[in-house]
């Protein structure tokens, strides 16, 4: 059973980095009790860079507790809960177990999955490992983003029930063919034509197809 191991909100502050201080709201803190899931984000959390952060499909982003002993053996010390600036720590489902496009009630939410994770340098900041976010991408343990299509408390401890499923392609394939398995083209292709992937990941996918000279009538979904 998939369900809401911890929720964490936060908001943008200084975070100290080999590569100077940065503005970011990936340090999260763990909340008792429901909090309200609306449609930009939970109440009490922000984002930093609204370039690349925030926005209706970036709304909860969501990370797997079982990737966590993964970490812990790598980084040599305890990792808790909203380490990867995740709103929502879930158990009992993975990246190869949701699709893009599926549709989630959980607490009184209703969402839609519409992206991968994007691993970033904020990541490296904040663990100190500049390895991170490039072993996150390869290894396709990245967590993924909801939208939300009805908004309504969330807690932990709250239950994710799949209530449509509209493609056949996981958060997982799209990882695969954005950073693992840039050559494979027809991936490249399937994974554009599903219509519920976020806009601005599908631009990034759109740019990598030009580069591997596709016409733009072979992806354009």
């Amino acid at each position: 059973m998939a369900r809401v191991v911890s929720l964490q909100v936060g908001r943008p502050a200084d975070l100290p980095g080999p590569i100077g201080t940065i503005w970011s709201a990936i340090v999260k803190e763990p909340v008792d009790g429901p909090v309200i899931l609306r449609e930009l984000d939970f109440d009490g959390d922000q984002q930093a860079d609204l370039s690349v952060h925030g926005g209706p499909d970036k709304a909860a982003c969501c990370y797997p507790t079982e990737h966590i002993p993964k970490w812990e053996e790598w980084l040599g010390v305890p990792v808790p809960y909203g380490a990867f600036g995740e709103n929502l720590s879930l158990s009992g489902i993975l990246e190869e177990d949701v699709n893009i496009g599926d549709v989630f009630e959980i607490g009184g939410a209703t969402v839609q999955v519409s992206q991968p994770r994007g691993p970033c340098f904020k990541l490296a900041a904040r663990h100190r490992r500049k390895e991170m976010p490039a072993i996150m991408a390869s290894a396709g343990i990245s967590g993924w983003y909801f939208r939300v299509f009805e908004e309504g408390p969330v807690e932990a401890g709250d239950e994710l029930r799949l209530t449509e499923r509209v493609s056949e392609i996981s958060v997982a394939e799209v990882m695969r063919v954005t950073y693992r398995d840039r050559d494979d083209l027809d991936g490249l292709i399937d994974v554009m034509a599903v219509p519920e992937l976020a806009e601005q990941w599908r631009e990034g996918l759109e740019y990598l197809a030009r580069r591997k000279g596709l016409p733009i009538t072979d992806f354009e979904v």
